[in-house]
């Protein structure tokens, strides 16, 4: 009879590999550790690189702002039980809990002309939704969120093409780390804003987008934001459970709310579309389902700590550190462990901590300029120029597959 081998819980794995921890003094928010940080930032990385390719120009916006705001475009109707707020100078203000209305402010601050658009304003911002505490649940469901958000503003007859390039755009992205997709078009809810008109030809934008990347999707009815109808991305995670990640929604009643426009063509205003889209969907929830989809087992390209050099004697400390100093030089996240203990003992530890390489520096490969090279889940792979791991290694990390 085959036992099935136990998944761990994103939970478990945080604090057994040091990536993050969880807090009473702090609900629903996670200390993130160094070695966190390295994954989260990795992702940053490659996020913001996909965005430079596709002319994105990266804004950030105040993380406190006046109630006002949110009453103006809507959202403190919908939402105010989900917002942390502040009175000061007799004054009401949000703790921020949705980027959208404040990339207006900065569309906002010179005139646009129909030769700007599209303009793609993209913000990583710390989010604070008043979760009930009931319904937290480690990164899957917290209270301060990091959002990979963008704000596009177009011409209507540029609605079309941004948002097929914001399909291909996740789907690529999706891609790298194995992700099966499915799509939803949620529709109008039953309290929306806006004249239907206007909603029909949003949801019409969206599904001719769908149909040009052939795409199967499903109707979500009045599963929409009360803004505008939007396109949601689903995955799968290693327990078949089914999350949402990237959504693509279309917004004609901001424009409208915040007063917004461009110069035409003719000389004249004309408003723009708003096209609200996220990849990640949250950074927190995106790596909770990649710490359980790899058992913390991370592909070479994300792993925290990507070689592991060990010493096998004493006499062998020097040449290990001067492999791990020219693997650091070289941009590897590389440890180096010395401590006085049998190789064997070295070698279990570092397969616990799931780290991809482990190289081993003894006398025989001191003499020959080599390392001995194991590789999780492969074991022992012999001896190699340490010129030739290293290339092997930073070919592997460029290519960024899951």
């Amino acid at each position: 009879m085959k036992i099935l081998k136990k998944l761990l819980s994103h939970q478990e794995l945080g604090t057994q590999l040091d990536l993050y921890s969880f807090h009473e003094i702090a609900p629903g928010a996670p200390f993130w550790h160094p070695k966190g940080m390295v994954i989260f930032r990795e992702l940053e990385k490659i996020i913001r690189e996909a965005l430079d390719r596709a002319n994105y120009q990266e804004i950030s916006t105040p993380i406190m702002v006046r109630k006002d705001l949110f009453e103006k475009s809507g959202h403190f109707k919908f939402y105010k039980d989900l917002m942390f707020t502040v009175k000061n100078d007799n004054q009401t203000f949000v703790i921020k809990p949705m980027n959208c209305p404040e990339s207006t402010i900065i569309y906002c601050s010179k005139v646009r002309s129909w030769r700007d658009l599209p303009l793609r304003f993209s913000e990583i911002g710390r989010l604070h939704r008043k979760e009930l505490s009931g319904v937290l649940n480690g990164l899957f469901r917290v209270r301060q969120i990091t959002m990979d958000d963008a704000h596009i503003y177009a011409r209507q007859n540029q609605m079309i093409d941004e948002i097929d390039n914001l399909i291909k755009l996740i789907n690529n992205f999706y891609k790298i780390f194995g992700f099966k997709t499915s799509y939803y078009l949620a529709t109008r809810p039953d309290e929306a804003m806006g004249e239907k008109s206007l909603w029909n030809k949003a949801e019409d934008a969206l599904a001719n987008a769908l149909k040009q990347n052939k795409i199967k999707y499903e109707i979500q009815p009045k599963e929409g934001a009360f803004y505008g109808p939007k396109i949601e991305v689903h995955v799968k995670d290693s327990l078949d459970r089914a999350w949402q990640l990237g959504t693509i929604q279309v917004d004609f009643n901001m424009a409208e709310k915040f007063n917004l426009s461009f110069v035409n063509q003719e000389g004249k205003r004309e408003k723009p579309v708003v096209i609200h889209r996220a990849v990640f969907g949250s950074f927190e929830r995106f790596i909770g389902i990649l710490v359980e989809n790899y058992q913390g087992a991370f592909p070479i390209w994300l792993s925290p700590v990507q070689v592991k050099v060990l010493n096998l004697t004493d006499r062998n400390e020097k040449y290990a550190a001067n492999i791990t100093a020219k693997l650091t030089a070289d941009g590897l996240r590389v440890e180096l462990n010395t401590a006085n203990e049998t190789i064997g003992k070295k070698i279990r530890e570092a397969e616990l901590e799931k780290i991809p390489y482990i190289l081993i520096a003894g006398d025989k490969e001191e003499k020959t300029g080599t390392v001995a090279v194991r590789e999780r889940g492969k074991g022992n792979l012999g001896t190699e120029k340490l010129e030739k791991f290293k290339s092997k290694i930073l070919s592997e990390i460029k290519k960024k597959s899951a």
